[in-house]
C-alpha cells in the first residue's frame, strides 16, 4: 500500500516551509478601499430577492440562461403577442397584476410561454427592477445610455430597446430584472393566451382580497439562497464594479461611505467603456473557457461555516455585562465564548502550537504574544483557496478567488486573535496557563472580543444576519420595505438631470401626480420604525413583521390607486409595463 502523502499534503509543507509568516500579522486588517468583502457578499447575493432589495444599488452585472421548459408570463389589455420588447415575469401572481386596462372592463389577457430552448440573457443584480433614481438602475444605466441617468429612470420603453439593440450582436435574448424579453417569437413557444377575470381591485374599491400583496409575497419565496433557480448564471464572465482594477474610478468615489450609499455616479468614460468591452468579451466567449469551479458552492460553504457561529459568538458577547463583579459567572462565560472560538478553528490548531508563557497581568498582551498563533491564522485563511491555481481562469474568477480568499483572511484573522487572546487568559479547556484566570484580564479580555467580533460582522455584512427578531407570527411575514410598497411620495420634478434642471415627462408620455399615503399615524411596526420614520427607513430598510392577511398593515397596504401610479404606463399607452 502507498503510504506517501498525498500531493496536496506535499504542497501544502513545501508552502510552509517556503512561505514566511511575516505577511500573516494579527494587527494587519484590510486596506478601507479593500472591496472584496463586497464581491463576496454581492456575488453569494445574486438572484436572492433579500439582499438584492436591502441594498437596492446593483454592482454585478453576469451573463446567464433560462432553461428549456422554463414558464414564463405576461399580462396585456388584448390577445396579440408583443410586435417587440416587452417583459414577462417569473410567476403569474406578478404578470396578473398587468393584465387587462384600467380604462375599458374585460380586457385582462394573460399570456404563458414555455422556453423551447435555453434563452441566453444578462442579470443585473440590486433591485434592478424598479423606477426611481437612486441607484437601482445604474447598472443598466451604464449598459442602456453609456452613463447613469436618473432623468430617464422611468423611460422604460427607451431601456428595453436600447438594450436589445446592444444585446443582438451577442444572441442575447433577454435582460434580468423580471426578463425583457426581446423578441415573442424566438425561443419561446405559447402555452396559453386566455382572457381570465382581471385580478386587480378596482379603483376606489375596499376588499380583503389583495392580489397586489400576494406579487410582492410570491417574491419572498426568492428570498434567501438559491434564490431564483429558473436562471443559471456563468460567474466565470461576472463583471463587477466592485472590481478596482476594472473600475478604478469609483474607489475615490466610494471612499468614507455606508454601503448603502454606493453608487455608479462619476464613473469615468474610461471605466464605462472598458465595462462594456468586458462584458462584450464574456458574452462572445465560446462555451467551456472557464476553470469549472462552482463558485456559488465555495461561496456558500464559507457563509454556512462561520455565518451561525459568528451570530451566535456575538449574541453571547452582547448578552453579559463586561463590568460584572461576580468573577465566576465572568470566568464561566468567557470559556463559552472561547468554547465557540475553537469550534471555528478546529480544523486549523495545529498539534505543535503551543503558548510561550507569559504573565497574567490585566492589561491585553502584545501582538508579538500571539506569534504563536500564526500559523492556525495562515491554515484557516488559505484552506479554502490555497489550490485554486488554474490556467483556465477567467479574470472574472481570478477576482473571485481573490474575494474568498481576502474574505477568509480576515475572518480567520479575528478569530485566531480572539482564541489566542483566551488561551493565554486562561479560559481554554485545552491549552492556557497555569495561572487562575484574573478576573480583570478576562473582562478586559472580553471587552475587546466584543469590539472585534462587531467590528467583523460589520465588515462582511452578511445578509443571513438581517431578519425579523422574534420571529413573525403564522399571519405575518418578514417584509423589507420595497418599491413600490411603502415608498415616500416621489416628485419627478425633483430627480436630477445631469444639466442640474429638473425634469419634464417625456413626450408620449402621460404621467400623473403622486398622491401622498394617508396622514394617519398607526402602531409602530413590531421590530421596525414608526409611520414618521418611512422616509428613513426605505433607503435603508430594516426587517420587520408585516400581516399577510387582512387587516394588512397601513404603511405597506397596496392599493389600485398606488399601482396606477406606480405603473402609468398602464393607463397611458397601449403598452403593458412592470
Amino acid at each position: 500500500m502507498n503510504t506517501e502523502p498525498i500531493d496536496g499534503t506535499i504542497l501544502l509543507a513545501e508552502q510552509s516551509d517556503h512561505d514566511s509568516l511575516a505577511n500573516w500579522r494579527l494587527d494587519h486588517p484590510p486596506s478601507v478601499n479593500s472591496t472584496h468583502h463586497l464581491i463576496f457578499e454581492t456575488v453569494g447575493s445574486l438572484l436572492q430577492q433579500w439582499p438584492n432589495t436591502r441594498m437596492r444599488n446593483g454592482h454585478n452585472i453576469v451573463p446567464g440562461t433560462v432553461p428549456t421548459g422554463t414558464l414564463l408570463y405576461h399580462g396585456t389589455w388584448h390577445p396579440e403577442l408583443p410586435p417587440g420588447p416587452e417583459w414577462t415575469a417569473f410567476d403569474p401572481e406578478h404578470s396578473t397584476l398587468f393584465c387587462g386596462s384600467w380604462v375599458v372592463d374585460g380586457r385582462c389577457w394573460h399570456l404563458t410561454l414555455t422556453t423551447t430552448r435555453p434563452l441566453k440573457v444578462v442579470y443585473f443584480d440590486g433591485n434592478s427592477a424598479t423606477k426611481l433614481p437612486f441607484g437601482g438602475l445604474d447598472s443598466q444605466d451604464i449598459l442602456t445610455w453609456g452613463d447613469v441617468r436618473p432623468d430617464l429612470s422611468i423611460d422604460d420603453l427607451g431601456r428595453i430597446a436600447s438594450l436589445c439593440d446592444w444585446g443582438r450582436e451577442y444572441n442575447v435574448d433577454g435582460f434580468v430584472s423580471e426578463i425583457m424579453l426581446c423578441n415573442f417569437t424566438s425561443g419561446v413557444r405559447v402555452v396559453s393566451f386566455s382572457n381570465i377575470v382581471d385580478p386587480v381591485i378596482p379603483h376606489g374599491a375596499s376588499s380583503k382580497y389583495s392580489p397586489t400583496f400576494e406579487a410582492m409575497y410570491t417574491g419572498s419565496w426568492h428570498n434567501r439562497y438559491p434564490g431564483e433557480t429558473r436562471i443559471q448564471l456563468d460567474l466565470s464572465g461576472l463583471v463587477s464594479f466592485y472590481d478596482t482594477e476594472l473600475v478604478p474610478s469609483l474607489v475615490p468615489v466610494r471612499f468614507g461611505k455606508e454601503r448603502w450609499d454606493h453608487r455608479l455616479l462619476n464613473i469615468s468614460t474610461e471605466d464605462v467603456l472598458r465595462v462594456r468591452a468586458r462584458l462584450a468579451e464574456v458574452l462572445s466567449r465560446p462555451a467551456g473557457s472557464s476553470s469549472s469551479i462552482h463558485w456559488p458552492v465555495l461561496i456558500r460553504v464559507v457563509i454556512d461555516r462561520y455565518s451561525d457561529r459568528l451570530e451566535l459568538v456575538q449574541y453571547l458577547l452582547n448578552s453579559t455585562n463586561t463590568d460584572s463583579h461576580d468573577p465566576g459567572s465572568m470566568i464561566d462565560f468567557a470559556i463559552k465564548v472561547q468554547v465557540q472560538l475553537r469550534h471555528m478553528l478546529m480544523p486549523y490548531i495545529l498539534v505543535d502550537v503551543t503558548p510561550r508563557p507569559i504573565g497574567t497581568g490585566v492589561n491585553e498582551p502584545g501582538s508579538d504574544a500571539l506569534d504563536w498563533v500564526l500559523p492556525v491564522y495562515k491554515l484557516c485563511a488559505t484552506t479554502h483557496t490555497s489550490m485554486l491555481k488554474d490556467d483556465a481562469m477567467t479574470s472574472s474568477e481570478k477576482l473571485l478567488v481573490d474575494a474568498v480568499q481576502e474574505t477568509t483572511r480576515e475572518i480567520c484573522r479575528v478569530l485566531t486573535k480572539m482564541w489566542g487572546l483566551g488561551v493565554l487568559a486562561g479560559v481554554d479547556q485545552f491549552m492556557g496557563t497555569e495561572s487562575r484566570p484574573h478576573v480583570q484580564a478576562v473582562q478586559n479580555m472580553v471587552k475587546t472580543w466584543k469590539k472585534d467580533i462587531g467590528g467583523l460582522m460589520t465588515w462582511l455584512d452578511w445578509n443571513v444576519w438581517v431578519k425579523c427578531w422574534p420571529a413573525c407570527g403564522p399571519e405575518e411575514t418578514c417584509y423589507l420595505t420595497t418599491w413600490p410598497v411603502g415608498f415616500p411620495p416621489f416628485n419627478r420634478s425633483r430627480v436630477p438631470t445631469p444639466g442640474g434642471g429638473p425634469v419634464s415627462p417625456l413626450p408620449s408620455q402621460t404621467v400623473p401626480s403622486w398622491t401622498p399615503m394617508p396622514t394617519v399615524t398607526p402602531p409602530p411596526w413590531r421590530g421596525g420604525p414608526a409611520f414618521g420614520e418611512l422616509a428613513k427607513d426605505w433607503q435603508r430598510p430594516q426587517p420587520r413583521c408585516i400581516r399577510r392577511v387582512d387587516p394588512y398593515d397601513l404603511g405597506v397596504r397596496f392599493v389600485a390607486s398606488d399601482f396606477e401610479l406606480a405603473y402609468p404606463f398602464r393607463t397611458a399607452s397601449v403598452h403593458t409595463q412592470y
